[in-house]
């Protein structure tokens, strides 16, 4: 199934309105005159940060928290935090990441050594044995996608050209466009056909079109890690050197065809319903009839297409360029999505362009890599002995709890708008009404029909054609929600506007985001302002466009959507002043539904919070901080990262989530009751004259 629209919490500016020099007024005596909310005036039990699991080392308390919060939650952490070689970027989420990743670790290798005895161990065992054999990898060198290299090499003109393009889609190696099922967004109980744009080997358009020199100089390094890689598989230098460049060539065609990421954040801009008819034509010279058999739906009708200019530019491209370049275009694109499979040279050479990319100094482990292969493969097989080590009914409990209560305070926001009609609220609350939380792990676990093999690229390779069946067997089928798009142990979550369904996978539910023994103000400002997050991206410029059953419908009564595109506006303009490098300013049109998503986040878990603790009979007061500021340093605490220079550009271009620091800034600075509860003045760079509010 197509994700594009699954809009999830993790990946990870400061306004300039003036600054506060003086420190801001912390309670440092323990005692606490002025606490607002419920708990006002209660009795003070005193405590200690870390008793509510904040972490006291990370602090920074020689900045202002009115100055620059997320220095204050995070300055010690960030100067004595070092970036792992093998890592692009190192944080909170990496941390629980690598939590995760151990036990995934304990438990294959016990499942390789057989010392776990059932089916399930049997079968990851045995995919993450072949993995781990670096002996058997280099034994076999290439010879699992010779076929495949086979198919690219007898392109001869443009129907050998679509034949090849068939037999490399059926088995998983996706060249030129994309083919998947999807809800249908108009009618979401139904499952369509989806093409999308594709075709590209670096991670954006952009990097095709840009004429600075980094984008220059990364197009110089990606064909010099093409010409390699064809050396790798026998091709002489000048066939080599040719080679590449027609795959820069055919690569910066599609590039230009190519709708933008910020364009493609609006569903309207990728939904066209014109059905096979309307794809035939649009690439006539295409053989639809055999490609649509090869794929396993020979009568499939009902068809999306995402960008229609980028299939009718199809045909043209497909024309212009020669036989040769296209056996070029296809050999690379096997090459490049099976390295990490094949032989180290394989992997070196295709490291090499990570780094240009991301900044990464070392490959990771080899046994980090094949724990992640087979959680990709294997993913929820796996998940059933990491659940019996790792996820308690508790967490879920907890979870639970905080949903519950964000709805609520999302309930109570809806009602109070002031800038919306009665007409649209009343659609709004009943779109909240039918959201569907899922917490730890699905109802019932994905089968994997297919047999591992002595060879671990072939063993890849079948996943990836048997989840690429699986995928567009769904077509013409009604829609399943009970579907997961993320494995247990993943440490994300997202939500789903075509099943207005959260997902929150066990993988997160783990500490700093969630812990059993930390206090309400920490969990719900850690973990509860992800759940927030989630739920408000049922609201956000994209969700919104959603009603309750899934189906895009627009319930908006005219002038609240201008009002509420208004306050998006805004939005964007703030984002847009914030800069990851001196260089480079954020993109807020590209990030607004996570900023929005943030912002909504947080407000609806502090209120969470406090409706949690209306009838406490006590507070808790740590280390000199009020269970407000708790809170406020658990969301800063929560998004602790660090990020080389490589990846904070990539990401600029690729990512819709703002990075870390901007994410707890860019939220806080539009939280009054953040200013409130570290008594920052009006004008200072956390309480700035001007501030922006969605919801």
């Amino acid at each position: 199934m197509t994700n594009r629209l699954i809009l999830s919490a993790t990946i990870f500016a400061a306004a300039a309105c003036g600054s506060n020099s003086d420190k801001a007024a912390i309670p440092t005596d323990n005692t606490v005159t002025e606490k607002t909310g419920s708990t006002n005036n209660l009795p003070v039990e005193e405590t200690t940060l870390a008793a509510v699991g904040l972490d006291g080392a990370a602090l920074n308390r020689d900045v202002n928290p009115c100055d620059d919060f997320y220095e204050f939650a995070c300055g010690s952490w960030l100067a004595n935090t070092e970036i792992p070689s093998d890592k692009a970027r190192y944080g909170r989420f990496t941390q629980i990441y690598e939590r995760n990743e151990a036990t995934l670790h304990s438990i294959l290798e016990a499942a390789r050594d057989g010392k776990l005895e059932s089916p399930v161990a049997q079968k990851i065992g045995a995919y993450y044995g072949t993995c781990m054999d670096e002996e058997a990898v280099e034994a076999a060198g290439y010879t699992a996608i010779k076929p495949l290299l086979k198919i690219a090499a007898s392109v001869r003109n443009t129907k050998s050209l679509d034949a090849a393009i068939r037999a490399l889609h059926k088995g998983g190696i996706s060249v030129l466009f994309h083919i998947a099922s999807t809800p249908d967004f108009i009618d979401a109980t139904k499952m369509i056909g989806d093409l999308s744009q594709g075709g590209l080997g670096l991670p954006d358009r952009d990097y095709y079109l840009k004429d600075d020199d980094r984008s220059k100089e990364i197009r110089k390094a990606y064909v010099a890690h093409v010409t390699a890689m064809f050396g790798l598989i026998g091709w002489p230098k000048a066939k080599a050197a040719k080679g590449a460049a027609d795959v820069m060539a055919i690569e910066t065609a599609l590039a230009k065809v190519t709708m933008s990421r910020t364009e493609r954040r609006d569903p309207e801009n990728v939904y066209h319903k014109i059905d096979r008819a309307g794809v035939e034509k649009l690439v006539p010279t295409f053989d639809w009839s055999a490609y649509f058999t090869a794929m396993g739906i020979p009568d499939i009708k009902e068809i999306t297409v995402d960008n229609e200019a980028f299939f009718a530019n199809i045909n043209t491209i497909r024309g212009d360029m020669k036989p040769a370049a296209w056996q070029s275009y296809l050999s690379w694109h096997v090459v490049h999505k099976t390295a990490a499979l094949l032989p180290q040279a394989f992997v070196d050479e295709n490291f090499k362009l990570a780094q240009v990319t991301s900044g990464a100094k070392a490959l990771p482990p080899r046994w980090k890599r094949c724990v992640s292969s087979t959680d990709h493969a294997l993913g929820e097989l796996l998940a059933q002995p990491y659940l019996e080590r790792m996820f308690t009914p508790a967490a879920k409990e907890g979870a639970d709890a905080m949903v519950q209560g964000i709805t609520s305070a999302f309930e109570k926001v809806v009602t109070g708008l002031d800038w919306m009609s009665d007409e649209t609220k009343e659609k709004a609350l009943a779109k909240l009404g039918t959201v569907s939380p899922m917490f730890g792990y699905p109802d019932k676990w994905k089968t994997y029909d297919w047999d591992v093999s002595n060879n671990y690229a072939t063993n890849a390779m079948m996943s990836r054609s048997f989840e690429k069946a699986r995928d567009l067997a769904k077509i013409g089928k009604p829609y399943d929600r009970s579907e997961w798009f993320m494995s247990p142990q993943t440490t994300n979550a997202y939500y789903n506007p075509q099943a207005n369904q959260m997902v929150f996978p066990a993988g997160i539910l783990q500490p700093p985001f969630y812990s059993e023994t930390a206090h309400v103000p920490v969990n719900l400002g850690a973990m509860g302002m992800i759940v927030g997050h989630e739920l408000t991206h049922g609201f956000d410029d994209s969700g919104a466009k959603f009603d309750g059953d899934g189906n895009m419908n627009n319930w908006w009564a005219e002038a609240d959507l201008k009002k509420f595109e208004e306050r998006g506006e805004c939005v964007v303009e703030q984002y847009n002043t914030y800069k990851p490098l001196d260089d480079l300013n954020l993109n807020g049109k590209l990030t607004l539904g996570e900023n929005i998503a943030d912002i909504g986040g947080v407000k609806l878990a502090f209120m969470a919070y406090r409706e949690m603790l209306a009838n406490a009979d006590k507070q808790l007061v740590a280390d000199g901080y009020t269970e407000d500021q708790q809170f406020f340093m658990a969301v800063g605490q929560a998004w602790c990262s660090k990020s080389r220079e490589e990846i904070s550009r990539m990401l600029a271009v690729t990512d819709p989530h703002s990075p870390p620091n901007f994410r707890v800034l860019g939220a806080l600075t539009n939280t009054p009751e953040f200013s409130e509860a570290f008594s920052c003045e009006k004008g200072s760079n956390m309480n700035p004259e001007n501030t922006c509010t969605v919801w």
